[in-house]
C-alpha cells in the first residue's frame, strides 16, 4: 500500500484538515452502484441529484439531512408471493446512499416522478461570510485624522 505525504497540500489551505482526512477515508471506503445517480448543477448555487428509483413507492423512500450529510434510503416491503423468474435483471433490493454536503448548501425540497427522485440543493452562503471590500486607509490611523480635524476647529 502506498502512502501518499499530504504536507505541502495542508500547508496551503487553513481549518481543511478535517476535510481531507475525511475524503482519505472515504476514498479507500468502495460502494456499490446501486442506485444509479446523476448531480446537476442547475445555477450558480442550485444543485440537483437524481436517483434512478424504479419500483420503489414514495412510502419506501427516505431522505435525512445530518449536519453536513445527506442520506438516502429506500426500504423494500418483503415479497411474501413465490414468483419464477425467467430473467430477472431489474434491481429492487433495498439501498442506503449517502452524500458529503459542502458547507452552507441546504436541501431545498424532493420530488418522486417516472422513477427518478429528484432532491434539490442550495448554497445558501450567509451575508456574513460573503467576499467584501475593504477600504485602504494612508497610513495615518483614525484616531490621529479625528484628533486633527478636533484641534482645527
Amino acid at each position: 500500500m502506498r502512502t501518499y505525504d499530504m504536507t505541502p497540500l495542508l500547508r496551503s489551505t487553513i481549518g481543511f484538515d478535517r476535510l481531507f482526512n475525511d475524503l482519505m477515508d472515504s476514498a479507500g471506503k468502495a460502494e456499490n452502484g446501486y442506485p444509479p445517480f446523476n448531480v446537476e448543477l442547475l445555477g450558480e448555487n442550485d444543485y440537483r441529484i437524481t436517483l434512478a428509483v424504479a419500483g420503489f413507492a414514495q412510502d419506501d423512500l427516505e431522505i435525512e439531512v445530518t449536519d453536513r450529510a445527506l442520506k438516502i434510503t429506500g426500504r423494500r416491503p418483503d415479497d411474501d408471493t413465490e414468483r419464477q423468474f425467467l430473467h430477472h435483471g431489474i434491481a429492487g433490493r433495498s439501498f442506503e446512499r449517502r452524500f458529503q454536503l459542502a458547507e452552507h448548501v441546504k436541501v431545498t425540497g424532493a420530488s418522486l416522478e417516472n422513477g427518478l427522485l429528484n432532491v434539490e440543493l442550495a448554497r445558501e452562503v450567509p451575508e456574513a461570510m460573503k467576499p467584501r471590500k475593504v477600504e485602504i486607509g494612508t497610513g495615518r490611523s483614525s484616531a490621529e485624522v479625528i484628533e486633527a480635524k478636533t484641534r482645527a476647529a
